[in-house]
């Protein structure tokens, strides 16, 4: 195993591509980031860890034309061989993590994260102060709670998260989409299979214009619903298109 110290009296941000294996991250106090890198010997050697001024790079340089990340990888040739990058930075760092089939684990607070995987699943325990971008093709993610915006890319894998405190933006092949709670913005979700579901938090209104070629559509909130005290609250306009998915709009616990 290598371990990897840094000196970072501020958030920073982590860029992580590897092809297989485990992400963990967690946001800590301090003024020094750990990078841990463990697995497949080849693959360890042919990894870079470094700071490059506010930036903390862990990338994997060998074959580099497969890691190009465009949510179409399927090739790659290791055989059992994974890398497992374990690392802690400062609270309200910026990550941007990319794999082929590596899973994520998140735990603390982070300003943004953006994700690319192909299959590896994604788990978020805590918050995302600003906006999530999450792009994957059979990997699931959960998120907690993202207090700007949320944007989906998904083919076939499920996506849910908690909360979201700004717009939702969601295109999916056949992979549900849950949000538990939103307060305010907007929501545009387009989904050829998969089922969609957005929660609508207590005293914000809602207006929605859906519709499907054969899957169901329902709310659960009375649409162009606004709190009792006209015009005190938010609103949440949704709009969505499904060709065979359900498509539902409930009131958050």
């Amino acid at each position: 195993m290598s371990d990897y110290r840094f000196p970072t009296p501020r958030p920073v941000e982590l860029k992580v591509t590897i092809p297989a294996g485990d992400i963990d991250l967690e946001t800590v106090d301090g003024d020094e980031s750990v990078i841990e890198l463990d697995g497949d010997e080849r693959l360890v050697e042919q990894t870079t860890v470094e700071q490059r001024g506010d930036t903390i790079v862990v990338d994997f340089h060998g074959k580099r034309g497969l890691l190009g990340i465009n949510i179409s990888i399927g090739d790659f040739s290791f055989g059992a061989g994974r890398l497992r990058v374990r690392a802690k930075v400062p609270h309200s760092s910026v990550a941007k993590l990319a794999s082929a089939s590596a899973d994520t684990r998140v735990r603390g607070t982070l300003a943004s994260i953006e994700t690319k995987t192909a299959s590896g699943d994604l788990r978020v325990h805590g918050e995302i102060e600003g906006a999530a971008i999450v792009k994957t093709v059979s990997g699931d993610a959960t998120l907690e709670r993202i207090g700007g915006d949320l944007r989906v890319q998904s083919v076939s894998g499920d996506v849910k998260v908690e909360r979201v405190g700004g717009s939702v933006v969601a295109k999916s092949v056949s992979g549900d989409l849950r949000v538990e709670a939103m307060t305010q913005g907007h929501a545009e979700v387009t989904s050829v299979s998969g089922d969609v579901q957005i929660g609508i938090a207590v005293g914000s209104g809602v207006d929605v214009d859906a519709n499907s070629v054969s899957g169901d559509l329902s709310s659960e909130v009375a649409l162009a619903d606004r709190p009792d005290e006209a015009g005190a609250g938010p609103m949440v306009v949704v709009r969505g298109k499904t060709v065979s998915g359900d498509f539902r709009v409930f009131r958050a616990a």
